[in-house]
Parts: structure tokens; C-alpha cells; sequence
């Protein structure tokens, strides 16, 4: 490697959620959705840039831009923003400047067939639009990058192309060239190759990489590009975009935090939050194992692993999910050994009084549980301990009765009447869908007895595949109260019934 090549230690992240995060198929933020994610990734989860759009897509998106760029002057943020312009003859640039934007990340092509194939044009006649546009959005007092667009095919055909075109920007105010692997073709040997290439060639040069992640390897790639000597690279929150979408964030940053000297202006303890953000106004949900931000990478489902740690942290890692405002988890199911119950035991105040021959058999009735594919959530003890103590389970806080009213045209409408402690209260609510009605008339209930509603943070409902009208639903809500994550499930024929159920669950578990 050219030992003249400098390497960074601040790496700057350009977040495209806003941008290359909506091509994703069927997601599409609304203005104000757009303004909370920008107002989220700017102040609190602190990325260096941020792309907000491309130019002249929709009125929707003018609207979107106009009220971020009014939002981000009194705060000092302008300047990050950046809008994609097109080599288009001053349309891009004419509408950059009409909604008040700063910065410009012009599209130029870093391949010649597609110089050839796409725009039918000679190289040469791309690199001097390309100067040309440049050159006006110069003069419109815009800041200036440019992507290179299939620039990884591009380096496999015809490196003198990418170099003549980078040498015709060199005298205009060009801030940052961003080579994308637009397909995700590159391997991690090539993707550091061709950096080191662009470097020695263009020492002086700032690049961002631009990665997708066709073959699942775009965080290889971008760390790669980084080591090379590339001082940005682009993300999106849980790797939203087109096909196998982009370089998600979360993974991207931990890896560069706890595998080089290099760091970022990264909040790591907001990853989560933006992460549940963007899932929420996207609709996309994470995978469950997803690194960093998935539901379950947090939880041990193995005996051996929860013993491993209670002696000695023997499981852990730098992944630790105090980092990232998390707790650790034990799920109990036929994996479950003596120490996944003793700790989640202590953990809940639920051991008192149980002997350890009732210890060992609550063991069992978990693992026998489990053999039928049931998970059991700490909400759930309660209701076995008191079957293996061969004592009925009292419930403190009784649902008696939920009635439901929706139609197509107007509000929902719940009364809902509950037991506490042998005092009984009724209410009744409006809200969106029954089962916010329900939330709102058991909100006004438990106002009686002062008490509050734990806060609901996940809602998934699963109906078993054929189609039938009757199916049991299993509701699964995942609910904060005391700074902690609990999960309730509730069963029934009927959707609402299925989540009242799940509700009581956590009531009951929130005052016992």
C-alpha cells in the first residue's frame, strides 16, 4: 500500500435513510415523518450529513425539505444537509436552490457502458456535462459533491475513464467524491484494492464509499474502503434501500468502534431508538437476529450461557447491551437450564417461598412447555408457579368485561370494567381501532386506583397460515415499565380479546 496515503481517525457518516433508505420497496415517510427522523439523526444520534432527498421527485418531497431546512437554520444544522442532483442542465440545481438547500450531491456516471448503454453519450460528452453542471451550481453558491455512480463496475472495465473524469473536477470546488458500488458487487479484497487505487491516484482527494448489500457484504466492504483510507461512508438506518438494501448503520459503526482506531460522532446509546423509529414509519420490520438492534441478540435461550455468565460474565462481549440502553434477557423454554430459572427468578422476586424440589419441577413444566413450541415470558411465572405450588392463581387486577364497537365511517368505541383489590370501576373511550379505545377507557380505570399504564413499545399479532376466519390469534405486545422490557401473550379467536388478554397479563404482573 502507498504509504503516502492518509488515514482518518474521525470517519464521517452520511446517513441517505431519507434519500437512498426510501427506494425500498412500499416505504415512503410522509413530511412530518421526515422531519422527526432528521430531527432524531441530526441532534440526538449525531450523524455528520445527512441526505434528505433527491431533487424535483414530488411536491410531497419539496414540502419534506422546505420544513427539515426551516427546522435545521436556528439550530446550526444547514449545512449538513444534502440533496441528490442530477447532470440535468440546471433543473436540479434551480431546484435546490428554490426550497433553500446548501449542498448538492450531483449523480455522474463511474461506468462507460453505462456512459454508453444509459445515456447514450460518449465519455468525453459526460465528463463535460458533468463540468458544466458543476460549474452552474458553483455559481449558484452551492457546496459540491459527487458520486460516481456503478463506479465498482466501472473499476473492472476501465480505471483511465473514472480517472479522466476526476481529473476534470480537480480546479472546480468539488468537496467530496463518493464512488458507490451501486449493485453491491464488490468483494472486500476488491472494494480495498480499488480504494487504494483512488487514493494513490487522487491523494489529496476526500472519498466517501457508498456500499449495498447484494452479497451481504457491505459492512466488509465499507470497513475495507475505510482502512484503505476513505474518510466517509454512507448508511441507513437497519439498511433500508433497494434490493438488499444499504450499509445498515448500527453494524457499521460497532464494528468500526471496536475493530479500528477510527471513531465517529456516533451516539451509540441512540441506535436503538432510531432503529424502533424507523421500523415503526416504515413498516419494515429488523430481523429478529439482526446485529446490534434485533430483538433477540440480547437474549439467551440456553442454559449453559446463563450459567457461563452468572459465574463469570463467561457469554459477554463488547457487545453489551448496557452499551446501547439494553438489558440482557433469558427466554425460557425447553433449552432453559437451572440457572436461566434462578436468575430470571431473582430477577422477577418470584423465587420466595419456592422449595428447590418446586424449583426443579417449575424446571420441568417450562421445558414440557417447550417441547410444544411455547415460549414462557417472565409475566407468564406467576401462573406456573402457582399451578406447580398447586395453588390457585388469584388475580389482583380482573378485566371483567371489554365491549367493542368500530365503524367504517368514524371512531372506535370501548367500555371496559375492571376488579382491584375487590373495588370495581367502569369506563368508557373513543380511540383509533378497538383496541385503542380499550387502552384509553383502561387508562381512565386505572386513574382510579393510581395507577399508570406501562408503555407499549412493540404490538405483533400472529394467525396461523390457511385463511380461516376463526383462527386463534396469538397477540404479542412488548411493553416498558420500570426503565425494563416485558412481553405479555395473549390467546383468542377474536384480535382485540387476544390483546386485552395480553394486557391484563402485564397489568397483573406490574402490580404483583
Amino acid at each position: 500500500m502507498n504509504s503516502k496515503i492518509k488515514h482518518h481517525f474521525h470517519i464521517e457518516i452520511l446517513d441517505t435513510t431519507l434519500r437512498d433508505g426510501e427506494q425500498t420497496p412500499g416505504v415512503s415517510f410522509s413530511p412530518q415523518e421526515k422531519l422527526e427522523i432528521a430531527r432524531l439523526l441530526l441532534s440526538r444520534l449525531k450523524v455528520d450529513r445527512l441526505e434528505l432527498a433527491s431533487a424535483g421527485v414530488s411536491e410531497g418531497e419539496e414540502q419534506a425539505v422546505r420544513e427539515i431546512i426551516r427546522w435545521a437554520v436556528p439550530h446550526g444544522f444547514v449545512e449538513q444537509l444534502e440533496i441528490l442532483g442530477f447532470i440535468d442542465n440546471g433543473k436540479s440545481v434551480a431546484w435546490i436552490e428554490k426550497v433553500g438547500g446548501k449542498s448538492v450531491n450531483f449523480v455522474a456516471k463511474g461506468s462507460v457502458n453505462h456512459c454508453k448503454l444509459q445515456l447514450r453519450k460518449t465519455p468525453g460528452r459526460h465528463i463535460d456535462d458533468v463540468v458544466k453542471e458543476i460549474r452552474r451550481a458553483a455559481d449558484a453558491g452551492l457546496n459540491i459533491n459527487l458520486y460516481l455512480e456503478a463506479w465498482s463496475e466501472g473499476m473492472k472495465q476501465d480505471f483511465s475513464f473514472i480517472c479522466d473524469l476526476i481529473r476534470a473536477t480537480e480546479e472546480l470546488p468539488v468537496k467530496r467524491v463518493m464512488p458507490a458500488d451501486t449493485l453491491g458487487l464488490l468483494s472486500p479484497e476488491e472494494c480495498g484494492r480499488y480504494a487504494q487505487w483512488m487514493l494513490a491516484a487522487f491523494p489529496g482527494r476526500h472519498f466517501d464509499f457508498h456500499g449495498h448489500n447484494d452479497y451481504g457484504l457491505v459492512n466488509a466492504n465499507s470497513l475495507a474502503a475505510v482502512n484503505a483510507g476513505f474518510a466517509g461512508v454512507h448508511t441507513t438506518i437497519n439498511g433500508l434501500g433497494e434490493r438488499a438494501g444499504n450499509l445498515p448503520l448500527a453494524q457499521f459503526v460497532v464494528a468500526l468502534h471496536d475493530f479500528t482506531r477510527c471513531r465517529t460522532r456516533i451516539v451509540e446509546k441512540e441506535l436503538q431508538h432510531a432503529s424502533q423509529l424507523i421500523q415503526s414509519l416504515s413498516g419494515k420490520r429488523c430481523p429478529w437476529n439482526m446485529p446490534v438492534v434485533g430483538s433477540d441478540v440480547y437474549t439467551h435461550t440456553c442454559g449453559v450461557h446463563a450459567d457461563g455468565d452468572q459465574k463469570g460474565g463467561l457469554y459477554g462481549s463488547k457487545l453489551r447491551p448496557e452499551r446501547f440502553g439494553r438489558q440482557r434477557d433469558i427466554a425460557l423454554g425447553k433449552l432453559a437450564g437451572r440457572a436461566s430459572i434462578e436468575a430470571i427468578l431473582d430477577e422477577t422476586a418470584l423465587s420466595s417461598g419456592l422449595t428447590q424440589e418446586q424449583k426443579e419441577y417449575l424446571l420441568s413444566e417450562i421445558i414440557r412447555l417447550g417441547d410444544k413450541k411455547k415460549t414462557v415470558s417472565a409475566a407468564d411465572l406467576p401462573y406456573i408457579i402457582a399451578g406447580v405450588k398447586k395453588t390457585p392463581m388469584k388475580k389482583t387486577f380482573q378485566i371483567k368485561a371489554a365491549e367493542f364497537t368500530s365503524a367504517l365511517h368514524g371512531m372506535a368505541h370501548s367500555r371496559v370494567a375492571v376488579e382491584f383489590n375487590g373495588q370495581s370501576v367502569e369506563a368508557s373511550a373513543k380511540g383509533d381501532g378497538g383496541y385503542d379505545a380499550f387502552v384509553k377507557a383502561l387508562k381512565k380505570c386505572l386513574k382510579e386506583f393510581k395507577l399508570s399504564m406501562p408503555k407499549l413499545l412493540d404490538y405483533e399479532e400472529r394467525i396461523p397460515p390457511g385463511g380461516r376466519t376463526d383462527a386463534i390469534v396469538e397477540t404479542t405486545i412488548t411493553w416498558n415499565y420500570n426503565g425494563k422490557t416485558h412481553i405479555t401473550t395473549g390467546v383468542d379467536s377474536d384480535q382485540v380479546l387476544a390483546a386485552v388478554a395480553a394486557t391484563e397479563k402485564m397489568i397483573n404482573f406490574m402490580v404483583q
